[in-house]
């Protein structure tokens, strides 16, 4: 047809063009009412064309047009450019993080845009340049489908299986520590009992011992707690949520756990606004969320480590940033860090990060935890705020 330009006349010309102009809008529809988001991306990575769907999931509009993918979707390149390279095909699930959190599965395949194709889909968002004289135009078709909804379900039936198989220790396990420990709570007392009524004793050995009783009796306690959060991840419970000022509780916990921090040589910073907004909370369940995120922390460090404790309110959010320079935490288990009994501690259960991730899900808020294996992990928190809290509850 094109060879044949020149033959046409004016009235032809206008029809043709006229009867591509329709096939061109039908062809945008039916595009654009596709679920999946379809791309077509230039061997460089530029956006020959991209439908709505495509639009919403990442993130842009008619304003990048001519864009590159890697400028509007940077975490893309890396998974993508090598295969643009290549001209190889690619299927992969990707999360995306913006413009909101997604599960997405993406298929790439190159074809050829050879004589008689289209140079674009779409003029309104790219300008690509036009190959040389014989060269044959690469093109890459990528579809994107949001599998969110289905990651969910298939997330939650296998967190429901592998809970199943937990609730199957959970008796005997209860029974097994919790015995031992009320006859070690009940012979603490008989000592304490013993030591008050001994007489002669040397007053600084009388404080040192009882010092000692103490810690042992707040380690029986704590041990005591251990349990019940453990069952408490197999059937948590409902938070009891109260006006609760989150720097409060964190001076709380890190009281509780000055010994063990100076024991191991952690030296522990707080910056905390005064006028830190109150959150609705269980002032218990933040406790436990705070002891467990500050023991790992110490644990992943050497002697003389530093934990940064940051915390931040914006008009939505109470955040708090837990940051040690610790061993980091590999991608591989970073993947994995919220699963039932995956650890890489010696001796450790694997229970401790559920149960933060169950707190904080329970509370509306949420977790996010950023690592670099060798240099350290930072662990934030965020609460909603308590009109934000009353006004998803009431919704």
């Amino acid at each position: 047809m094109l060879e044949r330009l020149h033959t046409l006349d004016r009235p032809t010309l206008v029809a043709l063009a006229q009867r591509l102009g329709r096939e061109r809008g039908l062809f945008e529809r039916v595009f654009n009412v596709l679920q999946e988001g379809l791309l077509v991306l230039d061997a460089d990575g530029a956006i020959a064309y991209a439908n709505a769907a495509a639009r919403r999931l990442l993130g842009f509009g008619s304003a990048d047009a001519g864009a590159t993918l890697w400028r509007l979707a940077p975490g893309l390149r890396p998974l993508l450019a090598p295969a643009l390279e290549s001209a190889s095909s690619l299927t992969r699930e990707i999360e995306l993080s913006y413009p909101e959190p997604r599960a997405v599965r993406l298929y790439l395949v190159p074809f050829s845009a050879g004589a008689g194709a289209p140079e674009s889909f779409d003029a309104d968002l790219a300008d690509p340049a036009t190959p040389a004289p014989g060269a044959e135009a690469r093109r890459f078709a990528v579809v994107l489908t949001d599998i969110t909804r289905d990651k969910l379900d298939t997330d939650q039936r296998i967190e429901s299986e592998r809970v199943a198989s937990i609730v199957l220790l959970a008796a005997g396990v209860a029974h097994e520590l919790g015995n031992p420990l009320n006859s070690l709570t009940i012979h603490l007392q008989v000592v304490e009992r013993k030591l008050r009524k001994l007489r002669g004793v040397d007053p600084k050995d009388a404080k040192a011992l009882g010092d000692s009783l103490r810690v042992c009796q707040e380690e029986v306690a704590r041990l005591d707690g251990i349990i019940a959060n453990f069952l408490q991840a197999i059937r948590p419970r409902p938070p009891d949520l109260a006006d609760t000022r989150l720097a409060e509780v964190l001076a709380e916990v890190l009281a509780f756990q000055e010994r063990e921090l100076a024991d191991r040589g952690v030296r522990v910073e707080v910056r905390s606004p005064a006028d830190l907004p109150v959150v609705l909370a269980d002032k218990d369940q933040v406790k436990q969320v705070f002891f467990n995120l500050i023991k790992n922390a110490a644990e992943a460090m050497q002697p003389g480590g530093r934990l940064r404790i940051e915390a931040s309110s914006d008009e939505e959010h109470v955040a708090l940033a837990f940051a040690d320079n610790g061993s980091g935490i590999k991608p591989e288990d970073l993947a994995r860090l919220f699963e039932p009994y995956h650890t890489t501690k010696p001796g450790g259960h694997g229970l401790g990060m559920m149960v933060v991730q169950r707190i904080m899900r329970a509370h509306g808020g949420q977790i996010a935890v950023e690592s670099d294996p060798g240099r350290g992990t930072t662990v934030t928190l965020q609460f909603p705020l308590k009109q934000r809290r009353v006004k998803l509850l009431g919704g």
